[in-house]
């Protein structure tokens, strides 16, 4: 090969190294710790993943991590660094801040470092269970075999509702995840199962596909009771479920930490607000976001995220800042 052949090679191979090399360290990888597999959520996390690779056109990648809830998502906070995002009710967040509730005794003064980013679709309750009714009440439950997950904000809020309406004593409670509800009801080993997730959630679409169920509708009363917000499942969204059902809901919001810089922050913000109407457009519960839920956040916003509401015009309740 001649000489000038060989450096014309060498050179362009130089190049091409140094571009592959760019292009690595100019990718932003950010790690998304939301719920199970199967799970409403896990869904929304692909599909964020998605909308944030077009929107960055794949300088900034999510990996998705499977998680048993929120509670867990919240405590790994204490050893994650860097990219780290996760979704939460702010409740949650306000007990680990206040070293309460299920942070009680593992408080970690790391839980100060917690920021928030843009809320997501909220969580709905699901009372599951076998039969071709429909739609049924709470009293329905008394007796069965009830799958509530454990460890997980879904359980401890199955388990309140249960002691709220004075059902816990009269019912049996399954000790497994929730990731095993819809398989065990469809093999008859528990009568219903609980789950925590927006709608429609797969794993009751699953469900569903494969044998008859029913949902538990609250009563106004009740709903009041659990002060939570009220969130009627339009009949019709699950096969077999004709009508209305009521039930109660809570907001999620996507966190990140201070160990995340501005930029990053500032990027997954805007760009998920910029794809938010493309990803209505395949998955309708994404269209229920609007910027009110922003007052829904607990702690304070990341800097980035403060930085793209204060460009896009968004007012920002002061105590977020």
């Amino acid at each position: 090969m001649p000489p000038f052949t060989r450096r014309l090679l060498a050179s362009a191979t130089a190049i091409l190294i140094g571009a592959t090399a760019f292009n690595v360290q100019a990718e932003t990888r950010v790690t998304y710790k939301s719920a199970s597999a199967g799970t409403a959520y896990y869904q929304m996390g692909v599909e964020l993943s998605e909308a944030i690779r077009r929107g960055t056109e794949g300088e900034m990648v999510l990996t998705l991590e499977e998680s048993q809830g929120s509670v867990q998502n919240v405590m790994e906070v204490m050893a994650r660094q860097g990219n780290y995002v996760f979704t939460t009710p702010p409740g949650l967040v306000e007990q680990a801040l206040a070293g309460e509730g299920a942070f009680a005794e593992r408080q970690s003064p790391r839980f100060q470092e917690i920021r928030g980013l843009f809320p997501i679709p909220a969580i709905t309750m699901h009372f599951v269970a076998a039969g071709d009714e429909g739609v049924i009440g709470l009293e329905d439950l008394e007796g069965k075999h009830i799958l509530i997950g454990r460890g997980t904000f879904g359980a401890r809020e199955a388990e309140r509702y249960l002691e709220m309406f004075d059902l816990l004593d009269k019912v049996r409670v399954a000790s497994a995840s929730i990731g095993s509800g819809p398989d065990a009801l469809q093999n008859g080993q528990i009568d219903a199962f609980v789950t925590a997730s927006s709608f429609p959630t797969p794993n009751v679409i699953e469900t569903a596909a494969s044998k008859p169920i029913s949902l538990v509708s609250l009563t106004d009363e009740q709903i009041e009771q659990t002060g939570a917000a009220r969130q009627t499942i339009p009949g019709g969204t699950y096969p077999g479920i004709d009508e209305d059902v009521e039930t109660t809901s809570l907001p999620v919001i996507a966190y990140t930490t201070s160990a995340m810089n501005e930029e990053t922050a500032y990027t997954l913000t805007r760009t998920f607000w910029e794809r938010r109407d493309a990803m209505a457009e395949e998955t309708a519960w994404w269209g229920g976001i609007t910027h009110d839920m922003l007052a829904n956040i607990a702690g304070t916003l990341h800097p980035g995220a403060v930085r793209y509401y204060d460009e896009a015009g968004i007012d920002i309740p002061d105590s977020l800042r």
